[in-house]
């Protein structure tokens, strides 16, 4: 830091961004969120899915080092907002992470995958199902980020 004045503008900046980050992220998630009425099934493609954009979306914030703390604390938020206790949100979270994720390392597609399906079927019972024509659209909009 320098001057109050050269220090101030940069915190007022790194404010402003982090605030512009978490809207972004707030809006991801009422996109991503399963419908109410969503069978368990849909439910568990749903959760499956939002899991790898939320992770991506993580990977993309520029948290370097401690990126899969943010992505657990991310994922944990999102669940949180489909109504979930916080405690259990956590709980899940760590069961599909399990340690897989790590500092420094850009995880592959797969795992990133791989956690989305077990964090999947740890909620709902059934594992996510791919290649749904009716979802194509929903697919294209979510990967539009």
């Amino acid at each position: 830091m320098t001057t109050p004045d050269e220090t101030a503008e940069r915190v007022v900046a790194a404010l402003l961004e982090w605030r512009e980050w978490l809207e972004r992220t707030a809006g991801r998630f009422a996109e991503l969120a399963p419908p109410p009425d969503a069978s368990p099934e849909d439910r568990s493609w749903h959760l499956e899915r939002a899991c790898v954009r939320l992770v991506t979306h993580t990977l993309d914030s520029g948290a370097e080092g401690g990126w899969y703390g943010q992505a657990s604390i991310v994922l944990g938020w999102f669940l949180t907002s489909t109504g979930m206790d916080r405690a259990e949100a956590a709980r899940a979270v760590q069961r599909a992470i399990g340690g897989r994720f790590k500092s420094w390392v850009t995880p592959e597609r797969t795992l990133i995958e791989s956690v989305g399906e077990d964090l999947a079927a740890g909620l709902t019972g059934h594992a996510p199902y791919r290649g749904h024509r009716e979802r194509e659209a929903l697919e294209v909009l979510h990967d539009r980020y």
